[in-house]
């Protein structure tokens, strides 16, 4: 059977995402996202392209570690005004009926307690079409922002984070039972007092003596992504992602990770097979290979490399202001992000990067590669990509927004559905359902998540479950083409 291409645009609630300078271009409308329109307007053209998802990034802080101040990012963009993520997404979910949003939060800045709430609520909204990537942060500004003298170190920041994850699981899955809520308008009763139970937690970090304040949302607890690459960030991710979002600039370089993810989700008992892996990666597409590269050679002459290495300093932990254009990066490990600079380093011995070289390479959709080419030329890279490195998909970045969307859309979607690698419609359910099949609104008996939920309320949700252990098989129904869109 066809292996599916899944699909993710990815975005963030700011002027300049992972392509530094790019806004200055005359068809660029990064600079609307404080508008509802730039949002719903983005939703429908993915939605048109059946994309799975909008992976919706964010980050608490600023990126000073460039020239040790703030200044080239603010004057640049770089992520920098910032608006929350969360509150854009019910809008996009009002105008679109099958379209997933996969929110980025931060757990080392907030109690579990009022996140699960927010989370619920917008599984809720979007009636199950909700997923959070979650991340321990990596930008010191974050901390002192939220009262800290700096972050926790990185890999304590996981371990932190397997404890709030055991909260959260405990607040969705098991504080109220399935059928707890029963409406029942003759006697006045909404909710059975003897089937929602309080959540008793004494942990090094959290303490939680609470109900969860949500009834229980379509989902309960929501699709879950992480994008941590680190060692110990990859232990976090086998045992409890989804969804896994991978960073690299070469099939050389994402491979072994791909690999190591799956093995390390075996060791868990989880079916490696059902890891969803998405790598990030910026297309640019034509008619043709020249009208794709002229395209290219226009994006490039608006990056700032400046902004450019604002990005990867803040990312790395390194600042780059230090070193010449030309001096070759080199390892080192600190509490940034890890895999950052492995990608350019460890990862790929056989070639030596340098500050140019990088700052011309993040400049456009940050540290994935670049496709340039035709529908077909392009359709063709991505299946080599699937087959080379056993990913699932991609979240694909823009160049222009929402340009770098529509194009992919109007050129490369049509040939991947008439190659049989991509859906020509969505499933019905929610995003997990849409992810893995139907009777799959929850996670497996083989998530750890699975151990917080009423013994008695489970029983028929992992029956399904366990009949269903691999991702949903590729829709290639002619009949449910609708008229003026690509699905």
């Amino acid at each position: 059977m066809t292996k599916e291409i899944r699909l993710n645009a990815f975005d963030m609630n700011c002027v300049v995402h992972q392509s530094a300078g790019l806004w200055t271009h005359p068809r660029d409308h990064a600079v609307d996202y404080t508008g509802l329109e730039y949002w719903t307007e983005l939703a429908q053209i993915l939605e048109r392209g059946c994309f799975d998802g909008l992976f919706i990034a964010d980050v608490l802080g600023v990126y000073d570690v460039y020239g040790g101040n703030v200044d080239t990012a603010i004057s640049q963009g770089i992520q920098v005004p910032l608006n929350d993520p969360v509150l854009v997404i019910p809008p996009m979910a009002q105008v679109t009926k099958h379209l997933g949003f996969g929110v980025t939060c931060t757990l080392s800045f907030e109690p579990p307690y009022p996140f699960a709430r927010r989370m619920s609520t917008l599984d809720h909204l979007t009636r199950g079409r909700i997923g959070w990537n979650i991340v321990t942060g990596y930008l010191n500004s974050a901390a002192k922002g939220v009262g800290m003298d700096a972050q926790n170190a990185h890999d304590h920041r996981y371990d932190i984070a397997d404890e709030y994850m055991e909260v959260v699981y405990k607040l969705w899955e098991g504080s109220w039972e399935d059928d707890a809520v029963v409406r029942d308008r003759h006697n006045r009763v909404f909710a059975r007092p003897d089937k929602v139970h309080k959540i008793h937690h004494e942990g090094e970090n959290y303490r939680v003596d609470a109900i969860h304040l949500c009834e229980p949302s379509p989902q309960r607890t929501p699709v879950l992504y992480q994008a941590g690459a680190s060692n110990r960030g990859c232990e976090f991710a086998a045992r409890h992602a989804e969804c896994v979002f991978l960073l690299g600039p070469s099939k050389q370089v994402v491979a072994p990770r791909v690999a190591d993810i799956r093995a390390r989700a075996a060791r868990y008992g989880r079916n490696p097979a059902e890891i969803l892996i998405f790598t990030l990666m910026t297309v640019i597409v034509g008619r043709t290979e020249a009208e794709a590269k002229a395209k290219f050679d226009d994006y490039r002459s608006h990056i700032s490399h400046a902004g450019a290495l604002t990005l990867f300093s803040g990312w790395t932990g390194i600042d780059f202001s230090r070193y010449a254009l030309d001096d070759p990066i080199r390892y080192l490990k600190n509490d940034a992000i890890n895999s950052a600079v492995e990608a350019f380093t460890l990862a790929d011995p056989n070639r030596t990067w340098t500050v140019r070289e990088i700052a011309e390479f993040v400049g456009i959709g940050g540290m994935g590669p670049i496709l340039v080419g035709s529908p077909e030329q392009i359709a063709d890279e991505l299946e080599s990509w699937i087959e080379v490195t056993d990913i699932d998909g991609f979240n694909l970045c823009y160049a222009v927004t929402p340009e770098s969307f529509t194009d992919f859309v109007d050129l490369v979607v049509p040939e991947m559905q008439r190659r049989g690698v991509f859906k020509r419609e969505y499933r019905e359910g929610t995003l997990r359902e849409k992810l893995y099949g139907r009777g799959r609104a929850r996670l497996p008996e083989s998530h750890p998540a699975n151990a917080y939920r009423p013994r008695a309320a489970t029983a028929a949700t992992d029956a399904t479950a366990a009949t269903d252990t691999a991702p949903a098989p590729l829709v290639n129904d002619d009949s449910g083409v609708r008229a003026l869109t690509v699905c």
